[in-house]
């Protein structure tokens, strides 16, 4: 670790460290701190544990990057982050290291978040609180909706039952027939679009199926499907751009058989 916040700080050195690293800001290195991520659970799903200790790698450079900006600007080091998380992991866990008892897990998370709601409130003193402080912008829009609908479900503003959400599926879905059959605004579709995915989101919830998983794999589904039919089509000296819809959705339906078969 030692080793590697050295590495950082020469590559930061104003005098012969890399003309990159030395240019980078928060800003700038935030989309790559979000590639790393998803290229660890993108090697956790394809179970490549390999792939997942040098992705780890690459996603703890990207603390390490933060913690010399931090540094260089007097705010914090590397030590302050390490410290800061093992004092919330203690606080945050007394049944562990303290007197306090759980029966389980159930009870586990709904400590967690107690513990995590008094921390708001603390940080957020004299500002008007709500459930949903601290569930954070820059989330994927699939996993933002769902903890959004988590937290209000907390107070008791959800649906009783899967019927809710699958209601409001059809309500919404008839919203989006209506603006077609008139003049379609794009602002106004992109609005009752919104809608018809957060309802998904929500009967996701109720169902017990993580949204974000759900959608990840139906696009790795999907993925696996157009290059097995892209095969297809140039095994038989076509190219997919020369067939029509119809004649793409036969071959379609026969790779999807294919692949399920296996």
């Amino acid at each position: 670790m030692q080793r590697l916040l050295e590495i950082m700080a020469r590559l930061r050195d104003p005098d012969g460290g890399c003309p990159w690293d030395l240019a980078q800001t928060f800003e700038t290195i935030l989309p790559h701190t979000i590639e790393e991520a998803y290229e660890v659970a993108d090697a956790i799903q394809r179970g490549e544990i390999s792939e997942l200790r040098d992705e780890l790698g690459d996603l703890l450079f990207q603390i390490v990057f933060y913690a010399q900006l931090a540094s260089e600007n007097g705010a914090f080091d590397f030590d302050d982050i390490a410290s800061g998380i093992s004092e919330k992991m203690v606080r945050r866990h007394p049944h562990v290291f303290g007197d306090e008892q759980v029966a389980g897990v159930a009870q586990q998370s709904e400590a967690w978040e107690r513990h995590k709601a008094a921390e708001r409130k603390s940080r957020n003193a004299g500002v008007q609180p709500s459930e949903l402080d601290g569930v954070a912008l820059a989330l994927p829009a699939l996993i933002r909706a769902e903890k959004l609908q988590k937290r209000a479900a907390k107070v008791g503003f959800d649906w009783s039952s899967v019927a809710g959400p699958m209601a409001k599926i059809g309500e919404e879905l008839a919203e989006i027939e209506a603006e077609l059959s008139a003049q379609p605004e794009p602002e106004r579709l992109r609005d009752e679009m919104g809608d018809l995915l957060f309802s998904c989101v929500n009967l996701a919830r109720h169902l017990g199926v993580d949204a974000e998983s759900a959608l990840r794999q139906a696009n790795a589904k999907f993925d696996g499907r157009f290059r097995a039919l892209e095969t297809h089509v140039e095994n038989r000296g076509d190219a997919v751009s020369g067939l029509s819809c119809d004649q793409l959705d036969v071959i379609w339906e026969k790779v999807k058989k294919e692949i399920d078969q296996k």
